[in-house]
């Protein structure tokens, strides 16, 4: 069942490639690290849970961030229909989620509140068994109720008025509802719907979102062989050579001299050959950058690393490859390798989360008190430059790919003026407001506008408040929402801070309106429904 979903899988991108070896490598793997049990049905339980999970974590570090949630989708409603899990449903809820269906030959009453399309999709919500009152509970029933269950920032939450409440134990019905009435929030929803459904359901919605990008990368290693490529495919902003670098490194490894990294272009196949053969045989590491400029090259190279796999290799040699996103790619390239992706995850949470564990538990715990503090505001500073791009022009008036690496050179400069100025004990706020605002963040920013926020955002967070575990959510009075900065803490304890405190996902949390998310969600449910109807 789980190959079937990879193969699924490949008509979402031409990227998405996974062979049955490859499968059936990390199958195994998976047996390895289960727990032995003295009970037959006990270990089968687990072997059952350990395989899912090894298999969906090593497809989703290969997938970019909105195709992690149709992955997700698909893997729970198919054990739905093989019923490994248990959900009540029938066939016509399940075309009605994906489809939304609708029928226009009744005019909609409430137009005063609800669109068009929810009321003609409601229309056809009532032909479904158990549904036939709902638009007659909505029209006149208790409409005012309704609406104000409509009008709610996280609806899916909320228990519906009257007898409909009862669909808070009916999790795939009320998605249904949430369907017709708010289509901005289904993915959440489906997201809420995969947790609470799925065995250990935490685990597959927040997979990796408290490990760095180098964890990530530090366990492909370990599942990689010598003719096991580790294929980086980009983004806008990512640069993994560093993160290579550092493995090296900790691996023992020295790269100046058996790290060979050369971007590929015209006239460096000969150069590309050289480096594949020395680092064969002596074991060295290769890394050959933005392949996809050099179609042709590839096939030569896919021919080598089949040479490589029949001669003896040795055990040391690795070789790691990045390019973007491209058709020209060889499939069997693509299968053999263990693909990674390095977009920020979804969610101020997820953001704030992977902010901070990029960062050592050694760098956060050894640091000045008054540090800690600020590079934790400092990770949320750099959440919401990132957060924010989902929001379109509300958010930015241009696309900046901002990158984690701009919050590791803020960190180094905070570290360093820190340590210049630690014999005054005064802070430098102006200093690094303007580094961070006009130098790490601001250099990529190009619009007067843009820029304006940016320097007032930070005007706003670096101060000597934030030391006073200051709010850090901007423009919430009255909201009833509040996330702050916490006093120093030791490493464990500002990820419990994010996990406990932060609130459910609000664009108040970037200083926009509540109404900003709208367009931007109700586009990511359509997007997400179209596939998995193509699927």
């Amino acid at each position: 069942m789980l190959y079937f979903l990879l193969i699924v899988l490949n008509n979402v991108a031409h990227m998405y490639q996974y062979s049955l070896e490859s499968f059936t490598t990390f199958f195994f793997k998976a047996i390895e690290k289960t727990a032995a049990f003295e009970e037959e049905e006990h270990r089968v339980l687990a072997l059952r849970d350990s395989i899912r999970m090894t298999i969906y974590q090593w497809v989703s570090r290969g997938l970019f961030e909105k195709h992690r949630q149709i992955f997700r989708s698909q893997l729970t409603f198919r054990l739905m229909q093989k019923k490994i899990v248990t959900v009540e449903y029938t066939d016509k809820e399940m075309f009605f989620l994906l489809n939304a269906p609708t029928k226009t030959d009744i005019p909609n009453p409430l137009k005063e509140w609800l669109p068009d399309i929810s009321w003609y999709s409601m229309q056809k919500l009532i032909e479904i068994e158990g549904f036939e009152n709902f638009s007659n509970d909505v029209v006149g029933g208790a409409p005012t109720r309704f609406k104000d269950w409509y009008n709610e920032l996280q609806p899916e939450d909320v228990k519906l008025p009257l007898d409909w409440k009862v669909l808070d134990q009916r999790l795939f019905q009320k998605l249904l509802v949430i369907r017709v009435l708010r289509p901005d929030r289904q993915t959440i929803a489906l997201d809420n719907f995969c947790r609470k459904t799925l065995p250990h359901g935490d685990d597959f919605v927040d997979c990796d979102s408290t490990s760095s990008f180098f964890q990530i990368l530090t366990a492909a290693y370990n599942d990689s062989t010598p003719t096991t490529p580790i294929y980086f495919i980009l983004s806008p902003g990512a640069n993994p050579v560093l993160d290579v670098q550092n493995l090296a490194r900790q691996c023992g490894m020295d790269p100046a001299k058996t790290l060979h990294t050369l971007a590929l272009g015209q006239g460096v196949e000969p150069v590309a050959h050289a480096k594949l053969e020395i680092g064969h045989k002596e074991g060295h590491w290769v890394m050959l950058q933005n392949i996809h400029l050099m179609p042709a090259f590839l096939i030569d190279l896919e021919k080598k690393l089949d040479a490589f796999a029949i001669e003896v290799s040795n055990p040391s040699f690795r070789l790691f490859v990045s390019s973007d996103p491209a058709t020209s790619i060889p499939i069997g390239l693509l299968e053999k390798s263990i693909k990674l992706t390095n977009e920020p995850p979804q969610g101020l949470k997820q953001n704030i989360k992977r902010a901070f564990v990029f960062f050592n538990r050694e760098d956060v715990d050894e640091k000045d008190p008054k540090i800690r503090t600020i590079l934790f505001g400092l990770c949320y500073f750099h959440s919401v430059m990132l957060e924010r791009k989902k929001f379109g022009p509300k958010g930015w008036n241009m696309n900046y790919p901002f990158s984690i690496g701009d919050l590791r050179d803020s960190s180094t400069v905070l570290n360093n003026y820190m340590e210049t100025n630690a014999s005054s004990g005064k802070i430098p706020w102006d200093d690094l407001r303007y580094i961070f605002g006009e130098i790490m963040y601001g250099g990529h920013i190009v619009d007067n506008v843009d820029r304006r926020f940016c320097s007032s955002f930070l005007e706003n967070l670096m101060n000597e408040r934030i030391l006073e575990e200051e709010e850090l959510f901007p423009f919430i009075e009255g909201r009833n929402i509040s996330f702050k900065c916490p006093p120093p803490l030791q490493y464990d304890k500002y990820l419990e801070h994010i996990d406990q405190e932060c609130p459910p996902e609000t664009p108040l949390a970037y200083g926009l309106h509540p109404n900003a998310e709208i367009d931007f969600r109700t586009s990511q449910c359509i997007e997400l429904f179209k596939t998995l109807q193509e699927i």
